[in-house]
């Protein structure tokens, strides 16, 4: 594949995921008579690896990426540029032969890399844009570079595909958040946590939601997408662990059991100091911090994986617990899962939903259960959507689980409803 150099990168001058079209883009689209398709691919947690086996192992493991995808995609006609472990891919041809070439860089990635004497799965998140008419290939790269944000956002989502023309840009939202907060319009909705067993509600997940005035309700995955392009990601997690908090504070006596999980980001663990920070923020809510839960992504914890174990430490020392979110969809390194303080280990929804149906899932879901066993953590499933789902990870040693078999999430009234519903039947449900 052709490569973009850092340099090149920091002379243009472009901000964090804008995408700059190659010479060869260039002729490529100007020759397509059929429609263009664009591609932006970004491995996850690509840092683990760089943490887990040195940065000469991850060179190597981006230089195989490169080999492999150029090999699978040298019968379509396209063009790619590599920028660090990002590759933008521009394929000419209909709607047809662009979904084509999309499934064949999620099946070319989903495979196992071998460098050297190592085994590496690396997943991907993947952002897809379909041009409109005579767009210019700059603003078409924009538009997959904004999908792949959503991507990366979002919870078990590994391809995301860029509005058709009348979505909102996300440099749009990006504008609406500076205001969002200050209206109150950043709320948060609150995801049951039910014991596989005996079908108790013993928790939720406090998930942000953004009351948009035009647009109506936008989940966290957009909300997040348009707080990094603003650059606000530190004070919207401020916000909405605060307002989480207190909303939890207020409820009756019947959820005063409920443990209540409030997501982490990188920033947040950066900010010194984090952990006084955090626990003050739980007593200013009137909360015991036994019932709170600090959750946060492989991602969060890599850029200094020795700082992120001592502030976590220190923050299971106050009473709190900590949960990774999301295992299974990235590296998944042994080496660092090891090293941290955690109580829970959540189980991404792609393993979860498939468990019914892929014996190789199967086989994956029960090796990081009997991983979670040996180091003594607690694991939540997350997507469980039938009860087939609920009896296979039960009898596999599950211990928790989130999902539309017992709600989505719900706003404080419908939480003590069917906590309170939940508590005179026994299980999850009225």
């Amino acid at each position: 594949m052709e490569r973009q150099s850092r340099t090149m990168q920091r002379a243009a001058g472009r901000r964090r995921g804008e995408r700059s079209a190659s010479e060869e883009q260039e002729r490529l689209v100007a020759g397509a008579a059929d429609g263009v398709i664009a591609i932006v691919v970004a491995p996850t947690s690509f840092e683990i690896v760089n943490a887990a086996y040195g940065r000469a192992t991850g060179d190597l493991l981006v230089d195989t990426m490169d080999e492999r995808l150029s090999r699978v995609l040298s019968a379509f006609d396209s063009a790619a540029v590599r920028g660090g472990a990002t590759f933008t891919i521009v394929v000419a041809g209909n709607a047809r032969v662009g979904d084509q070439a999309v499934d064949i860089v999620e099946q070319a990635l989903e495979k196992p890399f071998h460098i050297g004497l190592e085994t590496i799965h690396v997943g991907a998140r993947i952002g897809v844009a379909r041009r409109h008419g005579d767009e210019p290939l700059d603003h078409l790269l924009r538009r997959a570079a904004e999908a792949l944000a959503h991507a990366r956002a979002s919870d078990g989502v590994t391809t995301r595909v860029a509005a058709e023309r009348g979505g909102v840009p996300l440099a749009a939202l990006a504008a609406d958040l500076h205001r969002a907060i200050e209206r109150h319009e950043i709320d948060v909705r609150f995801q049951p946590q039910v014991h596989l067993l005996d079908r108790r509600i013993t928790g939720v997940e406090a998930l942000a939601r953004w009351q948009h005035p035009r647009l109506g309700v936008l989940g966290a995955e957009t909300l997040l997408a348009a707080a990094e392009r603003a650059g606000l990601g530190v004070a919207l997690s401020d916000h909405v662990q605060a307002l989480a908090l207190r909303r939890a504070s207020e409820w009756p006596a019947a959820l005063s059991h409920l443990r209540i999980a409030v997501n982490i980001t990188a920033a947040d663990l950066s900010r010194t100091p984090f952990v006084d920070r955090f626990v003050a923020r739980v007593r200013e809510a009137g909360l015991a911090p036994e019932r709170v839960t600090a959750e946060m992504t492989e991602g969060a914890l890599i850029d200094n994986l020795g700082g992120a174990a001592t502030s976590l430490t220190a923050l299971r020392d106050h009473g709190c617990r900590v949960a990774l979110d999301d295992f299974g969809t990235g590296y998944s390194s042994l080496a660092y899962l090891a090293r941290l303080p955690l109580d829970y280990l959540k189980i991404d929804r792609s393993l979860t939903q498939a468990i019914t149906s892929d014996a190789r899932d199967r086989t994956v879901v029960q090796g990081v259960l009997s991983i979670a066993e040996g180091l003594g953590l607690e694991t939540i499933a997350e997507g469980v959507e039938t009860e087939a789902q609920r009896i296979m990870l039960a009898a596999r040693g599950c211990t928790l689980y989130q999902g539309f078999l017992c709600a989505g999430p719900l706003d404080d009234a419908a939480l003590i409803a069917l906590v309170t519903c939940s508590d005179d039947k026994g299980t999850c449900g009225c």
